[in-house]
């Protein structure tokens, strides 16, 4: 029988397959049942910054009632309790660390905490309560769409690599980077955040894009899950990435079939992770990709994930321009005209 445990954070995992953080974390019995079907991980929903500066402002009001103190900062968020589709992220932060201690009481997998977010805020006092509260690791989704033109990549890199510092020197448990792909140099700033402190890096952030409303002319939110063809844009980073940054890297965005889970591994990701593929398909999908990744390792005379770990990273491969500029001509002269309506 093949051997498909791994580590990841430093953490000893059963199989590279992770639930990401979503809503199925939400309840005890789903997380149970993830569990049972051979999940060998679960990252928490994430508990955003607006959550805890939006309790802590709630708290301010309720100590000043009747005072002229804060009057804009009051009502700055959002009433989070009241906004329907947004209603599995209205849990506040006491509630999430209560929550994230029912888990692990209930479970045996590792529970990796979430903290989704930009500025250092309430995260350090969070990310010690979600440690105390028993997490294994905590991820760091930190998530800034820089719109003035005056904030130069370095001042927004500053800020990354300061939060991660602080949260640092706070907690004791494994702490990953969970990034997007909009950054000029991306292996430079990912051996710069493992420097500040990451043990790990989730690539990439998937984010959610607003969509335009024609009638009501309004900007409106469209939640769109993930496909296997998103799969490429990780992969590509994940391979360059491997055994040049002291870290470990899991795999987010397009994981969905046994296929993504091995090309993840051979890329050189300890994890991969997912969430639409199950709230598509059902928890019993989780079955149906390690079924497919056992049998495929066995067909292929692979004895383990290790063995098969980076084994297409860019260092691995026969070419590893492939991966860079080299192979961009290549792709496009291999479309064929003839099927060009």
């Amino acid at each position: 029988m093949v051997d498909l445990s791994t580590s990841y954070l430093g953490l000893d995992l059963k199989n590279p397959l992770v639930a990401s953080a979503s809503p199925l974390s939400q309840k005890v019995e789903t997380v149970r049942k993830l569990e049972e079907a051979g999940i060998s991980a679960v990252v928490m929903y994430s508990l955003f910054e607006e959550q805890i500066i939006y309790d802590s402002l709630r708290l301010d009001r309720d100590l000043s009632q009747g005072t002229e103190s804060f009057a804009e900062a009051l009502t700055f968020f959002p009433d989070l309790a009241a906004q329907g589709d947004l209603n599995q992220y209205s849990i506040g932060p006491d509630d999430y660390v209560e929550n994230l201690h029912n888990l692990k009481q209930a479970v045996d997998i590792p529970i990796i905490g979430s903290l989704n977010g930009m500025t250092n805020g309430g995260w350090i006092e969070y990310a010690q309560k979600i440690e105390t509260a028993g997490a294994d690791a905590l991820e760091l989704n930190i998530y800034n769409l820089s719109t003035n033109p005056e904030v130069s990549c370095l001042e927004i890199e500053k800020e990354y690599l300061d939060l991660v510092r602080a949260i640092r020197d706070s907690i004791n448990i494994p702490i990953a980077v969970k990034l997007s792909p909009f950054f000029t140099n991306l292996p430079n700033f990912a051996r710069n955040l493992v420097e500040a402190g990451a043990n790990g890096l989730v690539l990439f952030n998937r984010f959610y894009q607003p969509d335009l409303d024609l009638e009501e002319l309004e900007v409106v939110p469209r939640l769109v899950l993930s496909s296997s063809q998103e799969l490429r844009l990780p992969l590509r980073w994940i391979a360059i990435l491997y055994g040049r940054i002291a870290a470990d890297l899991a795999l987010t965005t397009g994981i969905h079939t046994t296929e993504d889970v091995l090309k993840a591994t051979m890329a050189g990701a300890s994890a991969s992770m997912t969430a639409s593929s199950i709230l598509k398909y059902g928890i019993e999908h989780v079955v149906e990709i390690l079924e497919g990744l056992e049998f495929w390792m066995e067909e292929h005379e692979y004895e383990s994930i290790n063995q098969m770990k980076g084994s297409m990273s860019q260092q691995a491969v026969a070419e590893p321009a492939a991966f860079e500029r080299a192979n961009y001509i290549k792709v496009l002269s291999s479309f064929d005209l003839r099927f060009a309506p």
